[in-house]
């Protein structure tokens, strides 16, 4: 499915949340390192996890699919040695920066060769991050031109102190994170600035604890991480929870169409994303977290500032309800949606613009100016190969007075298989073209 037809409906129903793809991740690698067999359930099966199982393989562990005690979701059984080898040469990453930047550090503990390769606009994603550490302590490295991937690592990092800048992704400090521990010695990791998107290391900090591994975050500042040496991380059971960034779509959703329950998300999550919440009410959305549902009413919505830091994979959606919102909404701070699966601030700009709306881009956000009256739609757009585009230009249609193509469809397989089967569950309409 690539190409589809969609008809302007008013969203209504119940839609169970995917299971977090941010934690899954975290989960199955962390099982994965452990010495013994764990079982990871409650997982929505993705392009991107099974690019970390890819991963985890090629690295001598086993993984299992087994049966999940929830409907419609998968349960991996993953038996680790506790020792890291290269059970392959090397890994492909599929289009996963998560995947790609947490195992770069991985790969770096084996001591031989071992080669990176990826798809899309994966290959040309920046880690001079990791590249800065392997010149600092000698490491050999090889890559394609202007250090796009495939990238082979060939030598084994050293315990000592890493220093990062804060206004990297924080998925060059998870990945060090997973892998110091396993160093014989001690090791600090320093960021010289303000850290941006903080909300994700700590994610991986409490999955870590989790599996048995300490790390101290000095005044939990997120300026200095302690990480004692010779650790091991200890095999468990675990589910994921629900995903903040997914159920967003559901969110933003029903404060367009009638009525929207979002369920199977927990409010004490760490998750960045949850910010979905204060955000839109902080639109005059009608929006209650009732438990682990997190409900949306129709409503007339309102401008804001929205600070895309913490939070950048939820802004797509967010920038549909600004664009029908009163006033003008202004996105700060999202200067690295640029550097996504596609440049995000370009492609929600250019798409929703052709459906009726305002939008200017900025170097690091955007200007909206809200069309409280709704889009016209009538026009044929692109998910520019982005998942969240597409889910998002989706949501936009029930403010559309006419239906539109969309092409690039099948992209949500990236993160969320199922999102057409609940975009029909709560009433969205498509027609199949191509």
């Amino acid at each position: 499915m690539e190409k589809i037809r969609i008809i302007p409906t008013k969203l209504k129903g119940t839609v169970l949340a995917p299971s977090s793809k941010s934690m899954g991740h975290r989960e199955i690698i962390c099982a994965g390192l452990a010495e013994g067999t764990s079982v990871v359930d409650n997982i929505s099966m993705s392009k991107d996890i099974e690019a970390t199982c890819r991963c985890l393989r090629a690295l001598g562990v086993t993984i299992e699919d087994v049966p999940s005690k929830f409907a419609g979701r998968s349960a991996l059984k993953v038996t680790g040695t506790g020792k890291l080898r290269a059970a392959e040469a090397g890994a492909d990453c599929g289009e996963s920066g998560s995947t790609l930047r947490f195992f770069i550090p991985l790969g770096a503990l084996l001591g031989e060769a071992f080669t990176f390769t990826g798809h899309g606009k994966l290959i040309s994603r920046p880690l001079n991050s990791y590249y800065d550490i392997f010149e600092k302590q000698g490491l050999k490295y090889q890559t394609a031109e202007e250090g796009h991937l495939p990238l082979t690592v060939n030598g084994r990092l050293q315990a000592g102190l890493y220093q990062l800048p804060g206004n990297v992704s924080s998925q060059y400090v998870s990945g060090l994170l997973f892998a110091l521990p396993l160093l014989e010695n001690d090791s600090v990791i320093e960021i010289t600035s303000e850290l941006e998107s903080s909300a994700y290391v700590d994610m991986t900090l409490s999955c870590l604890k989790k599996y048995g591994i300490e790390i101290v975050n000095e005044d939990n500042a997120h300026r200095r991480y302690l990480v004692r040496g010779g650790q091991k991380y200890q095999a468990m059971d675990s589910n994921v929870e629900g995903d903040w960034s997914q159920a967003a779509f559901w969110t933003v959703g029903g404060s367009l169409g009638e009525a929207v329950i979002c369920s199977g998300v927990d409010y004490t999550s760490l998750q960045g994303d949850k910010a979905v919440v204060p955000i839109m009410e902080g639109m005059a959305a009608n929006i209650k977290v009732q438990g682990t549902d997190v409900v949306t009413d129709g409503g007339n919505t309102k401008a804001t500032v929205i600070d895309a830091a913490n939070c950048p994979d939820i802004i797509p959606v967010l920038t549909v309800l600004a664009a029908v919102s009163e006033g003008t909404t202004e996105i700060i701070n999202a200067g690295r949606l640029r550097i996504k699966e596609c440049d995000r601030l370009a492609a929600i700009t250019q798409e929703l613009n052709k459906l009726g709306a305002d939008i200017t881009e900025l170097p690091e956000g955007l200007i909206i100016k809200g069309k409280p009256e709704g889009l016209q739609g009538g026009a044929e757009v692109d998910a520019w190969n982005d998942h969240r585009i597409a889910m998002s230009l989706a949501i936009a249609a029930q403010k559309c007075t006419e239906p539109f193509t969309l092409t690039g469809a099948s992209s949500v397989q990236k993160s969320y298989p199922e999102f057409w089967q609940d975009y029909k569950l709560v009433g969205g309409k498509i027609e199949v073209l191509a």
